[in-house]
């Protein structure tokens, strides 16, 4: 579109040139006086359709064509032209071939000989035109030139036409073929759903029944499995820029637990530290596609550990407030081995791998910072990378959000009074950037919270604090607390809260007074040790959201597959509820005319009947007796925008498989709230 935009506008500029002189040579020449206003108005109404773009690119062609054939004719019926008649269908000829127009090299072609014969048969009696063997030998040559003229721009102009043709032949099999790999690793990613499925629902059943390592292996295997399906259905989406947001309310503490949880799930046998500091200011409740912003925070954290030896990784949430809400801040730092400059602006192209032959050894199928930069510009948001080789990188993703409730997401008791001492040995970081990143969380948490903060890094610089100012709570790791025990064992039976931060196998001793805090620390356990003291309970992240309460809930269950419908059975049984099974639609419509259920999960993809169709019957049922059945769909369609498809087609909830339990939870929780079954338990 722009090519043709300077065609245009370049052809345009010859035409006036053109126009300029022949009403130069028409006044000079004596020629009739009325014709240079009409040129004048001429080039005026060419250069309003070029500006404007209106009529549309093929009518203002022609239009253009048809004033210089006009322009020509005018020039070349007069007498003094006898001579010029050639050159200036040469410039014309020569202009409009940009246009890759064959006819209107024809027709100029044409005029030429129609105006030459007018030339030889008319004018050149009134002006008595001697043909001597000059003139003869002049007019063979323009004839000549004119002839090559034309037959070079015609083979130049077919000669693009069919190199477009066949770059676009090209192009279109490219595209094919790209869509083709496309479809078949959607395909492929929906279809290994099922096997996935059934994976996780096992090995979850077993670890329920407390069956040893081995089912928490297979959990772990089938998770990377799960998202690693899901990697390349969100690749192929933003291949295709197919993307379709599913917009709902979050809280940002629920998008920071999701954090933890990952990194606790990630292989961390290097033991990278983890530092999570979140701007308590960043409110509480937003609108915006929170799994989309959860596979963006997994792939930013997933990439950190891959590429990082040693050191850690430094998370920073914050929130910039615009007209519209807020700019959501995620931005990822790490320790790593970094991004060479020339590299950078390759990783948002898709398939690009820092190291290709460690990614092979550590893992992973390359697909994570390019589905980052789909899923946030997708969002109206964008990605920037800075890195250092051999010294780290940092990953900052600004995406937009709708603000629900501005009330800061971490906050002190009104009552608090009180400092904060953050105690921790500088010498303990191998990485002297993993200090930093904890002090600049400490810093950021205390000013986000306006409270008065000190670091120490000794048990000296700690009893001098204490005699000098009210200290209320002292933050420390585990390796600080383990070199001074007794003494931070006394100060927890004073007035003092002491909290440690410590990995999952720490065990303290028996009847103290510590509070632990699990690895890895950040602002939301803190607060509530600040806040609540030795009162506050569910420190960990993973045991602070609300669990629904399902006991006696009798359910029906609709898959095609056996083994789908055993892994559903065996969840669904833990959860206390009552299933019913049913392998086909038909055979679900029957069972619902035949009982009641509580609610009914649907499978889609069924022969015969699918499970739109047997929703649709299953709710006009229902209606027939003044009841409401709530139908959600338990699916591997999980392509973007399946969720908003099936609630439009009246389903009340949607549940991708495989199945995560706090997904699961989360739908249960609401479809039960909105259908005025109040079931939510408590946080647990």
């Amino acid at each position: 579109m722009m090519n043709q935009r300077n065609n245009e506008r370049f052809i345009i500029l010859i035409i006036s040139i053109g126009c300029m002189g022949l009403s130069i040579e028409s006044i000079l020449l004596g020629w009739e006086f009325w014709v240079p206003p009409l040129i004048l108005v001429g080039a005026v109404i060419v250069w309003g359709m070029h500006i404007s773009g209106n009529p549309e690119y093929k009518t203002r062609q022609l239009a253009y064509l048809g004033y210089v054939m006009l322009l020509v004719f005018y020039h070349g019926v007069h007498g003094s032209s006898y001579y010029d008649v050639g050159i200036v269908i040469v410039l014309a000829m020569v202009a409009l071939t940009l246009f890759d127009r064959v006819y209107m090299l024809n027709l100029l072609f044409g005029e030429y000989w129609i105006i030459l014969a007018i030339q030889l048969f008319i004018v050149s009696k009134e002006h008595n035109v001697v043909f001597d063997d000059v003139n003869i030998s002049r007019l063979f040559l323009h004839m000549s030139i004119v002839f090559m003229v034309y037959f070079i721009c015609v083979k130049l102009v077919r000669d693009k036409i069919d190199m477009d043709n066949s770059d676009a032949e090209k192009e279109a099999r490219i595209e094919a073929v790209d869509a083709d790999m496309e479809d078949f690793l959607s395909n492929i990613s929906h279809e290994l759903r099922t096997p996935v499925n059934v994976v996780l629902g096992m090995s979850e059943i077993q670890l329920k029944k407390n069956l040893g390592e081995e089912a928490f292996s297979i959990k772990q295997a089938g998770t990377k499995l799960a998202y690693q399906i899901e990697d390349i259905q969100d690749y192929t989406e933003c291949k295709r820029d197919n993307i379709i947001l599913e917009e709902d309310e979050y809280t940002c503490t629920s998008l920071i637990n999701d954090v933890v949880v990952e990194f606790r799930m990630l292989e961390n046998e290097r033991k990278l530290e983890l530092v999570v500091d979140v701007d308590p200011r960043v409110p509480l409740k937003m609108r915006g596609d929170i799994k989309k912003l959860h596979k963006i925070f997994r792939h930013l954290l997933d990439n950190a550990v891959k590429f990082t030896k040693k050191g850690g990784i430094y998370v920073r949430v914050f929130a910039e407030d615009t007209d519209y809400g807020v700019n959501l801040c995620i931005e990822v730092t790490d320790t790593g081995i970094g991004i060479e400059r020339k590299f950078i602006a390759m990783v948002s192209e898709g398939m690009y791998q820092v190291n290709k032959k460690r990614n092979r050894s550590s893992g992973g199928i390359g697909l994570g910072l390019y589905i980052v930069y789909g899923f946030a510009h997708s969002m109206g948001g964008f990605v920037k990378i800075e890195s250092i080789p051999k010294n780290g990188t940092t990953v900052r993703v600004t995406i937009p959000q709708k603000v629900v409730d501005a009330s800061p997401c971490m906050s002190l008791a009104e009552n608090y009074s009180g400092d904060i001492i953050f105690h921790s040995r500088s010498e303990k970081f191998k990485v002297p950037k993993v200090r930093e990143f904890y002090k600049e969380m400490a810093m950021n948490l205390a000013s986000g919270l306006k409270v008065t903060l000190y670091s120490a890094d000794s048990r000296k610089e700690i009893e001098q604090l204490i005699e000098k100012r009210e200290i209320s709570a002292i933050f420390m790791g585990q390796e600080e607390y383990e070199d001074n025990t007794a003494y931070f064992e006394e100060l927890s039976k004073s007035d003092i809260v002491v909290a440690v931060s410590a990995k999952s196998d720490f065990k303290k001793a028996l009847g103290s007074t510590v509070m632990v805090l699990p690895k890895p620390l950040y602002g939301y356990p803190v607060t509530k040790v600040i806040n609540e003291g030795y009162n506050a309970q569910n420190l960990d992240s993973e045991d602070n959201i609300a669990h629904p309460n399902l006991a006696g809930l009798k359910v029906l269950v609709v898959d095609d597959e056996p083994m789908n419908l055993i892994v559903a059975e065996g969840i669904f049984r833990n959860f206390g509820m009552s299933t019913d099974l049913a392998g086909s639609g038909q055979e679900a419509v029957a069972k619902f005319r035949k009982s009641n259920y509580d609610v009914v999960f649907m499978d889609h993809m069924m022969p015969e009947m699918d499970g739109v169709e047997a929703m649709k019957l299953i709710k006009t049922a229902a209606k027939e007796r003044n009841k409401k059945a709530i139908v959600i769909a338990l699916t591997a369609n999980a392509v973007s925008g399946a969720r908003e498809m099936f609630m439009r087609e009246g389903f009340d909830g949607f549940i991708a498989k495989p199945m995560s339990i706090p997904e699961f939870e989360h739908v249960m929780l609401k479809v039960l709230a909105q259908n005025g079954k109040g079931r939510g338990g408590q946080a647990s």
